[in-house]
């Protein structure tokens, strides 16, 4: 890990023109950096390829139809409007160009650049499969609005289609749910597909049995939450059994289809699970962004796609430029919320003090990570916490999630009606987001079709150019 550039500083704007400072992205990390540099005497603009600001510890609540959408993703626009010095673009940025201190994006059909005097890039990062980026088509993960609407579609589907198909080895098939990684998104989505199955939709059917769904939670690793030791990960997993739920260690995903999985046992043997509904959430990447400035710098990139910053979060000779959340690495912090949040801050800190108090990058002081605990959801009433030697398991616990992330949600209101549909689940598991639609299910098998017609006519296109380019020639 280098240390933070001595050489160069930040570019200061020339004179009557404010410093410019672009954010990449509306996650965590870049919403808060853009709030902290409220006061600062700074032009601010946050662009990101969405318009709303995610709350994704709490998307598989929108895939299992406890929350609306409009709970944990608020407009990102709405969030900064009495905010004078920022504006919000909605652009995805395919190009950072750091010579030049500018970055290319596009909007639909519109193309732009913007330039830069300082960037925080806080793009996130995506579902990672490993390699085999086919099985995403039958095996969506748990990263954007798109793939929680999209699951909510599948798994409320799978339970309309068996109560009217009368091919009993194709209704269970329908009614065996599998869900990839054992960490705290697999297991809050496990622990929600069972309560579904087994409360929510109890007396609706009347051919078949909600509850006699089978939900398996399976991973690679030999223990369910890996990040949070033995003893939460037991009592994660005891509470998942409880519940009904197959736990399946040591199994790793070989393939991924229509009709369901394949699976390496540690033996070397495979078999195969036969499951209308697989949902993906055993790893991420980061934006390929990362390598985009990794190759125009010094810094390098983790096999996830991170960015190894310097103890500043800064690249290696560019003090102007921060990476800051899931895309950065640094110390073997986690992919959490609170890394992000506390970097972006931390970024926006020192682009104050060396806009307005002319300090240098030199100056600075190494990014400082304050551990406020992880925490995970099993079940209504049970959850496991973890801070620092503090491990606590079931109702207090799960009180304690509870709180923060009703803490972290934006906006007054967004809180009020997270807490009455938390009321509604609480009270009866009665879920009012149970909304689900066709094009939401076979959307990402249309727009594959979209671009790959896309593609074949712009190779006709160039080829048609050749052809008469040729023909003049002669």
């Amino acid at each position: 890990m280098t240390e933070p550039a001595t050489d160069q500083v930040t570019a200061t704007a020339p004179a009557g023109r404010r410093h410019r400072v672009v954010i990449v992205g509306s996650g965590f990390g870049g919403l808060f950096a853009a709030q902290q540099l409220e006061k600062a005497d700074v032009d601010v603009t946050l662009v990101a390829r969405t318009g709303h600001h995610l709350f994704q510890p709490l998307l598989y609540q929108v895939a299992t139809g406890i929350l609306s959408v409009g709970e944990i993703a608020p407009p990102t626009r709405l969030i900064l409007r009495d905010q004078k010095n920022a504006t919000v673009v909605l652009g995805d940025v395919d190009t950072i160009d750091v010579a030049a201190k500018k970055l290319h994006a596009s909007a639909g059909h519109i193309d732009f650049d913007l330039e830069y005097d300082s960037l925080i890039v806080a793009a996130g990062a995506n579902q990672s499969y490993f390699g085999n980026d086919h099985f995403e088509r039958w095996a969506p993960g748990m990263k954007t609005v798109d793939d929680a609407l999209e699951l909510r579609s599948r798994i409320l589907g799978c339970f309309e289609q068996a109560e009217v198909i009368d091919d009993e080895e194709e209704r269970r098939r329908l009614l065996t749910f599998v869900i990839v990684g054992a960490g705290p998104t697999g297991v809050e989505m496990a622990g929600q597909v069972a309560e579904l199955a087994q409360h929510t939709l109890r007396n609706s059917f009347r051919r078949i049995d909600p509850a006699s769904a089978r939900v398996i939670l399976l991973d690679a690793a030999p223990a369910v939450l890996p990040p949070f030791g033995n003893n939460l990960g037991n009592a994660a997993r005891a509470r998942l059994e409880e519940m009904g739920v197959e736990i399946q260690l040591n199994a790793m995903v070989t393939n991924v289809d229509y009709q369901g999985i394949e699976v390496k046992d540690p033996d070397g043997s495979v078999r195969r699970i036969d499951a209308s509904c697989k949902i993906w959430s055993a790893g991420v990447k980061a934006s390929p962004l990362g390598k985009q400035l990794a190759d125009q710098t010094d810094a390098e990139i983790d096999r996830a796609g991170r960015v190894l910053v310097n103890k500043d979060l800064s690249l290696p000779g560019h003090p102007e430029i921060f990476v800051v959340g899931d895309m950065m690495s640094l110390d073997n912090l986690p992919g959490v919320a609170q890394v992000a949040i506390q970097g972006g801050k931390y970024a926006a800190k020192q682009i104050i003090a060396e806009v307005e108090k002319g300090r240098t990058p030199a100056e600075r002081k190494p990014f400082k990570y304050f551990d406020k605990g992880s925490m995970a959801t099993v079940s209504r009433y049970s959850a496991v916490v973890k801070m620092g030697p503090i491990e606590i398991s079931g109702f207090i616990a799960w009180v304690m999630w509870l709180i923060v992330h009703l803490a972290y949600l934006i906006g007054f209101k967004n809180r009020i009606t997270t807490m009455f549909s938390w009321g509604m689940h609480m009270g009866g598991d009665h879920r009012s987001q149970l909304t689900s639609t066709k094009q939401w299910v076979y959307a990402r098998q249309a727009l594959e079709r979209v671009a790959a017609d896309d593609a074949a006519q712009r190779s006709a296109d160039r080829s048609r150019e050749e052809q008469s380019a040729s023909a003049s020639v002669d």
